[in-house]
């Protein structure tokens, strides 16, 4: 089962935490020397500007595919924080940019040595910067895909695991993301939604609704999970979502948000005997988030249209920040995962 790191960072201690998180993670996907010391490098910068401008927040490890669904896996680090925003993103990414008397040269160094980032900010909430590295420097595609997904997984209570789990794979003209909450959390969950990101790995060129009938196989003799599986045929410019149990899913269309059903039920455990897809068209404008039951059950999405554009996994991470208080303590793993449509300029 996966390992996830997130490490609160309200103090200089922390730093090296979040370091360490990093390289652990660095090791796992087998970087070499090089390109840990970039993944080093980036938690330390990360992590010191949330003590600097933010007074605190926290930083995010995990190993991830690319948002392309094309390449191996990657070191993502995310620092979310709650602070006062910045006025103006594209000078803060310059060299020699300063609000604290520093070098500036933490988030254009950042940017420099991943292979992918990103940042939000927004006056008054606060800030999300992602970087991703992986084993070798991502080069374009000759051919865009239309859409890219990412995600933020955060375990409860600190854990080492988590039981919710993310992933997407591409096959012929289908793009499938699957989002899968193992029932609890803790290990035996996480062997449960490892479970269904294993057998979509085995089963991409499935419907969703056959997926899931595969899926439900694969998890018997584990404690089940609640999955939420979306595929885009390219092709065809259409969004099929089937789902099972308590994960959501909200769709952007028309400037507003629409829920997409799931049915009751436990993949597993008990399957319904009828899985009927929904399918909606999918264009520029669209964007999908599928979120575990971490999430408050009356959390608000986001209505930014920036969004739109940025890293599936910024997106996420907003998300999740966002609908974070401490009037409304997480007591569950917490996973969100977007599917985004690919800006022109993007490769």
């Amino acid at each position: 089962m996966p390992r996830v790191w997130d490490v609160p960072v309200y103090d200089p201690t922390r730093v090296r935490d979040a370091r360490v998180a990093a390289e652990e993670a660095a090791a796992l996907v087998g970087l070499d020397d090089s390109r840990t010391a970039a993944v080093a490098l980036v938690a330390t910068e990360l992590a010191t500007n949330l003590l600097k401008h933010a007074r605190g927040g926290q930083v995010l490890v995990d190993t991830v595919a690319p948002p392309s669904g094309r390449g191996g896996p990657a070191v993502q680090i995310a620092a979310v924080d709650h602070g006062p925003g910045m006025a103006d993103v594209a000078a803060a990414l310059g060299d020699g940019f300063s609000t604290t008397g520093s070098l500036g040269a933490g988030l254009g160094t950042c940017r420099r040595v991943a292979d992918d980032f990103d940042l939000h900010s927004v006056l008054g909430r606060g800030t999300v910067a992602l970087a991703r590295v992986g084993a070798a420097a991502r080069t374009a595609a000759a051919e865009p895909l239309p859409a890219r997904a990412g995600g933020v997984n955060i375990p409860f209570a600190g854990a080492d695991c988590s039981g919710d789990a993310w992933t997407w794979v591409c096959a012929d003209d289908r793009l499938t993301l699957l989002l899968a909450d193992g029932l609890g959390h803790g290990p035996q969950a996480a062997r449960a939604s490892t479970a269904a990101v294993e057998e979509l790995h085995r089963s991409a060129r499935l419907a969703p609704a056959e997926m899931l009938r595969r899926l439900d196989g694969a998890l018997r003799g584990t404690r089940g999970a609640a999955v939420a599986l979306a595929q885009l045929d390219v092709r065809a410019g259409r969004l099929r979502f089937a789902g099972i149990g308590n994960v959501g899913a909200r769709l952007w269309e028309g400037g507003s948000w629409r829920h997409l059903l799931s049915r009751p039920g436990i993949v597993g455990v008990h399957r319904p005997a009828t899985l009927p897809a929904t399918e909606v068209p999918w264009g520029a404008d669209r964007l999908l988030v599928l979120y575990s039951d971490g999430l408050p059950s009356r959390w608000v999405p986001p209505s930014d249209t920036r969004l739109l554009a940025a890293d599936p996994a910024v997106t996420a991470a907003v998300i999740v920040r966002d609908a974070s208080s401490s009037a409304r303590p997480v007591r569950d793993d917490t996973a969100v995962a977007v599917l985004s449509p690919t800006p022109p300029d993007r490769p």
